[in-house]
């Protein structure tokens, strides 16, 4: 536990770039392989911060740029100036390329130029710390080209790893009139090469490269020249933080970033980055979410339920409360029970479609639970069988013993949805009104996409830490999340409004493949209802109108 603690350290990473007729190259050294961090791997000249990168000079030799700006653009409170300093200053001292002007605003040429050897004797200066870079620049009247560097990335190194660094990435076109030399030091190996031949490399085990690395030369092949590349760079409005988690999968370690599935739970479950946390819901195997919260996933994974249904198992005392009680699978129903040791006194359900509710019958059976719901819709595709021994209302709380669950009414994805709240954990189970991986189908006429809008509003009015969906791992920040789905409904609808007036009147058939353009075909026939659901909320606020199943917008009434 001692290595969530270990406070990362300030650094800078400086991705140098140039053109060449067979295309963009990266320069990249390798370190050596008696280095603490990353022996023998291939990275980008960078290294840790140094108290004399935030020397004053630094701040008075360039008019265009001082502290307060450059901490605006790296979004730090001060200090942002030594950062860039540190980028080139290691730079220099790794690879012998130097990003600086003269006071007559010249760009430094080092290659073949009469003082190429007194450069080199000042950098091993600086490299054996005879000398600091101040002091460097100061004796040979130097200005460091800030303006040239572009703010790429930050990766902050996972927790649990004894060397940590908070990592600011730069990115330049690399200086003319000067040639790269490792320092046979800390690098023993350099090269230029094109982002696309470094990744196939490594893929082949020929060159060690850390994550980070791997993700960044993902990102410089999707570009074809040095000067395309840069103007994205400086375009951008942001720059996200990336802090990676490891987790462990069916085949083996596996580095996940923020938007991964698993990302939330596994830095919920193992905050020590042991990397213990699994990135991988199978079928049958308990997921241990909290002392009170086990997760077992039923085995129907497929196209609709991802993984499988999730059971979740509250714990109170000695006995258990069972929400979502999957599909009527015989061994899915034994591992709740075994879970349970047979003491399971509630079972809860979302709803009744029929990956969620009909092992409650046989549970009941077995232990003669009560069953805590709302009765099922007379649709389609509901489990017309099952009733509730107790029917549940929007806000009733389920005393457990220990602990209560509070149940909120939430229709759209079905008439009869109900999530429920672990008040003690603020934990929300959603069932299938917010899902992880995929969008949730809303199927007239028991699915309404008005209702299921105005239901997700109704979350946020609830204090909740983590979300427990029906299907997937355990998402954080619930705000962003709903804020999320509820923005790419209503672009949904845009388009659904754009087509129409496009077209004037159109069918169902007809708009599909405009409106969902951006969905597989394969997937069109269950778009096909949400469509539905888009149109007769449009239909229901007085903004189309539908004739002989053809959709046109609603004639607006001039008075």
């Amino acid at each position: 536990m001692k290595d969530v603690h270990v406070a990362p350290r300030p650094a800078a990473t400086l991705i140098l770039v140039r053109d060449r007729r067979e295309g963009m190259e990266v320069f990249m050294m390798q370190r050596t392989h008696k280095a603490a961090f990353v022996p023998g791997g291939y990275v980008f000249p960078g290294g840790a911060l140094d108290a004399a990168d935030s020397d004053a000079y630094f701040a008075s030799c360039d008019a265009t740029i001082n502290d307060e700006l450059a901490s605006g653009i790296l979004g730090v409170e001060a200090g942002g100036l030594a950062y860039l300093v540190a980028a080139i200053r290691e730079c220099f001292e790794e690879s012998g390329l130097l990003l600086a002007r003269d006071r007559d605003g010249r760009t430094v040429k080092l290659a073949g130029q009469p003082d190429e050897a007194e450069y080199a004797a000042l950098r091993k200066q600086l490299s054996d710390a005879d000398m600091d870079f101040a002091g460097f620049c100061r004796s040979r009247q130097l200005v460091p080209a800030f303006d040239s560097l572009a703010y790429f990335a930050h990766w902050i190194t996972p927790v649990g790893v004894p060397r940590r660094f908070d990592t600011r990435f730069f990115l330049a076109v690399a200086p003319d009139f000067q040639t790269p030399a490792h320092d046979d030091g800390e690098t023993i190996a350099h090269e230029w090469i094109r982002p696309a031949d470094a990744l196939s490399r490594h893929r082949a085990g020929e060159l060690d490269m850390m994550f980070a690395t791997v993700k960044t030369l993902e990102l410089l092949g999707r570009f074809d020249n040095a000067q395309d590349l840069l103007k994205h760079v400086r375009s951008m409005q942001s720059v996200p933080v990336n802090r990676p988690r490891v987790a462990t999968g069916t085949k083996g370690r596996r580095v996940l970033l923020q938007g991964d599935h698993a990302y939330a739970e596994v830095g919920k479950l193992d905050p020590a980055g042991t990397g213990k946390a699994s990135s991988d819901i199978l079928p049958g195997v308990v997921t241990r979410l909290s002392e009170r919260v086990a997760r077992i996933a039923a085995p129907n994974p497929g196209f609709m339920t991802g993984p499988g249904t999730n059971s979740y198992l509250v714990q109170s005392g000695e006995d258990f409360a069972i929400i979502d009680p999957g599909p009527a699978i015989a061994e899915h129903v034994e591992r709740l029970l075994a879970q349970a040791n047979g003491r399971i006194r509630w079972i809860l359900t979302t709803h009744t479609h029929l990956d969620h509710s009909p092992a409650a019958a046989l549970i009941k059976e077995r232990t003669g639970a009560q069953r805590i719901g709302m009765p099922a819709p007379d649709q389609e595709r509901q489990d017309r069988d099952y009733q509730p021994d107790s029917v549940i209302r929007d806000g009733d709380r389920i005393p457990l013993g220990a602990c209560t669950l509070r149940a909120i009414h939430t229709p759209g994805h079905a008439s009869n949805h109900v999530c429920y709240l672990l008040e003690e954990e603020r934990l929300l189970f959603t069932g299938d009104h917010i899902m992880q991986g995929s969008t949730v189908v809303i199927n007239p006429p028991d699915g309404d996409m008005r209702a299921y809008l105005a239901s997700l509003a109704k979350l946020k009015a609830f204090d909740v830490a983590y979300l427990a969906p029906g299907h997937g791992f355990l998402m954080d920040q619930p705000h962003a999340v709903i804020d999320r789905i509820t923005a790419h409904r209503l672009t949904r609808e845009e388009k659904v409004v754009a087509s129409l007036r496009d077209a004037g009147q159109a069918t169902i058939a007809e708009l599909l493949p405009v409106v969902y353009d951006d969905v597989p075909k394969e997937r069109h026939a269950m778009a096909a209802r949400s469509l539905l659901a888009h149109l007769n909320k449009l239909k229901d606020e007085g903004q189309a109108s539908v004739t002989d199943e053809r959709w046109s917008l609603a004639e607006r009434n001039p008075y």
